[in-house]
């Protein structure tokens, strides 16, 4: 216990730097992802075939080699040479993969709703985009919870990855601290931190799914 007690505020310093990234990548990735969802169903052809290249890429290849591309690829493009700083770079990489799983979702949700609804928006002069905010996306947001609930708790694990980006998070201190002390209590505490945040998290879109649920009765 009391080397448990000697840990735990050492690895909390990571899961500051963990909830950061998640909370940061969760508030720019939704809407990220609705506007994307937008883009693709709309009848501008061009946009909406190059949001969904762009989600394929995403989709289709690691979020990892994506960290690392975005890390130490970019600076290396001739006529780009962008170069971001660890926390940016993750932030970048998180959003841009996460927007476009989440831009799945959203169509899912957006095409779930009957085109009657859509016709009368039109009939009462909604333009598209008009009729998406007042009209289609209040009525999505309770029908994707279930699938955005997952995907949150997936980015809340996917943040384990930024260690390759040698930023001081949850897993890179646990790594450390068993490295340094031949102990693998460090995977006990790291696992209940992941655990604590997953029940929080279940916890809330459950809250909200029940919350909506009422509107149906």
């Amino acid at each position: 216990m009391e080397y448990l007690a000697q840990i735990v505020p050492v690895m909390a310093e990571g899961l500051k730097v963990t909830v950061s990234l998640f909370c940061v990548v969760l508030v720019l990735s939704i809407p990220g992802g609705m506007i994307l969802a937008m883009i693709r169903m709309s009848k501008l052809r061009v946009l909406a075939r190059i949001v969904a290249i762009y989600v394929y890429i995403m989709r289709g290849t690691p979020l990892m080699l994506q960290l690392l591309f975005i890390y130490y690829g970019l600076p290396f493009i001739p006529y780009i040479g962008i170069q971001f700083d660890d926390a940016t770079a993750a932030i970048v990489a998180f959003v841009m993969n996460y927007a476009a799983y989440l831009c799945e979702v959203f169509r899912g949700g957006i095409q779930s709703i009957p085109k009657g609804q859509y016709e009368g928006a039109k009939v009462l002069g909604f333009t598209y985009f008009q009729t998406m905010r007042k009209i289609i996306i209040p009525q999505v947001i309770k029908c994707v919870l279930p699938p955005l609930a997952n995907e949150t708790i997936n980015l809340l694990k996917d943040t384990s990855l930024v260690y390759v980006l040698a930023m001081n998070d949850i897993l890179r201190i646990m790594r450390g601290i068993v490295q340094r002390d031949f102990d693998t209590s460090a995977f006990f505490v790291a696992g209940v931190f992941y655990l604590l945040m997953t029940f929080v998290l279940t916890r809330v879109f459950s809250y909200l799914e029940k919350r909506y649920a009422v509107y149906d009765e």
